[in-house]
């Protein structure tokens, strides 16, 4: 088997490329443009990608047509994993069209690439909860409920989700469609949140949580580890599950930006010095809740392998370690 893997030196991209090396035969073929989000090869050269065989990378901005020789490059694929994407909330907030051409064009530029593909098995969109917009205290997405997009990230995404089911109507591309959200782990770039936390902490700087207009209810997500969206994603693509449909990857609980700074400073045995901040002032575009129900993937069998506390953890541990301070820049 060979699956591709578009945006397989970014923060999630490069743990599911460990995960399939550990847990499949199957080569694999990563595609990116090496963003800034990428961090160049260094994530695929601490976890020694390049001492296998089987992994092959291609630098290329699939927003362009693929080349006929770069297609032969290729080769013939039974997987695509289309990760690739501009993601960065803010920086869509400030300059929509790149989001656009990256998340839409680029969607579609490798929907046009699965066509070529005559013994692909399953085409796999990544997507976000934020096509979902805010989720009111008490409500969980569902995986078919309607879209409001808070930015043009999350429109964006939610743009090339209707080109995938397109593609899948008109062409037959066998099209799945995940949702994850607050993803975390080792390797993640320092301006998010966790890593952020973590540096702030050690620094002795005061961490900003945003909460509701009174500054007295923190936002709150559902935090999952980067392996184990890895573990979910294999598990889709291995899984004879329904095509042209959709699947929500969500962690085990739903916690608190409070509570999770309360954690980090815990497990790095340090104070920690907050201050409550109203998120629609302090960054437009942002929502003060999301949630996902993940009941359909326990339905098919998925459980998470290592509970959130223990992921924490260990990344937490990773991230302090003298070896891997680099990655908080510090």
């Amino acid at each position: 088997m060979k699956i591709l893997i578009t945006g397989g030196c970014g923060f999630i991209g490069h743990h599911i490329v460990e995960h399939i090396l550990k847990n499949t035969d199957w080569d694999i073929v990563i595609l990116d443009k090496l963003s800034y989000a990428s961090s160049g090869f260094d994530r695929l050269r601490d976890i020694k990608v390049f001492d296998d065989k089987r992994v092959s990378v291609l630098t290329k901005d699939f927003s362009h047509p693929l080349e006929e020789g770069f297609i032969r490059e290729i080769g013939n694929i039974d997987y695509i994993l289309h990760l690739g994407a501009e993601t960065h909330v803010d920086k869509s907030i400030e300059n929509p069209e790149p989001f656009v051409v990256s998340n839409v064009l680029g969607t579609m530029r490798m929907l046009d690439f699965a066509r070529t593909q005559k013994n692909l098995k399953k085409f796999l969109y990544f997507s976000t909860d934020e096509v979902f917009g805010p989720a009111p205290e008490g409500v969980f997405y569902k995986e078919w409920d309607r879209y409001n997009s808070s930015n043009p990230y999350a429109a964006a995404k939610a743009g090339g989700e209707e080109l995938a089911l397109a593609y899948a109507n008109t062409y037959k591309v066998p099209v799945i469609i995940t949702h994850t959200m607050n993803v975390f782990g080792e390797r993640q770039h320092p301006e998010k949140f966790i890593p952020m936390t973590v540096k702030k902490i050690l620094n002795g700087e005061k961490v900003l949580i945003h909460s509701d207009k009174t500054k007295t209810k923190a936002g709150s997500r559902f935090w999952i580890h980067a392996r184990n969206v890895a573990s979910a994603i294999l598990f889709l693509l291995q899984k004879d599950v329904q095509l042209r449909d959709k699947y929500n990857i969500v962690g085990e609980r739903e916690i608190d930006n409070l509570e999770m700074a309360k954690t980090i400073a815990k497990i790095l045995g340090k104070e920690l010095k907050y201050e409550m901040m109203d998120f629609h002032s302090s960054r437009p575009g942002h929502d003060l809740r999301y949630a996902l129900d993940g009941a359909k993937m326990k339905e098919l069998g998925w459980n998470i392998p290592m509970p959130f506390e223990q992921s924490l953890s260990k990344t937490i541990n990773w991230i302090t370690a003298e070896e891997n301070k680099k990655w908080l820049n510090l």
